[in-house]
């Protein structure tokens, strides 16, 4: 089973990242961009039984090692999730 992990800065950590390519979509004309967010995406196979294993495993590895709690929150998409694989 294939589980997808977003993860992004907190709303409350400011994004350099975001902010740079914001000014440059900007220069570039793109006036109507108010902001970006730029963030993490992982796909992680998981040779589990069931969808709820699936969602423990998953939850467990992106809270422990693929998000970093202080700055960042995640997302967890499974099979079945609406366009999850």
């Amino acid at each position: 089973m294939k589980a997808r992990v977003f993860v992004s800065l907190k709303p409350s950590v400011f994004d350099p990242q975001g902010h740079t390519i914001v000014e440059a979509l900007r220069s570039l004309g793109y006036d109507s961009v108010a902001d970006v967010r730029q963030g993490k995406y992982f796909e992680v196979d998981l040779n589990v039984p069931t969808r709820a294993e699936a969602e423990k495993i998953a939850t467990e590895v992106a809270d422990r090692v693929l998000a970093n709690p202080v700055i960042e929150r995640f997302r967890i998409e499974l099979p079945g999730d609406g366009g999850a694989a």
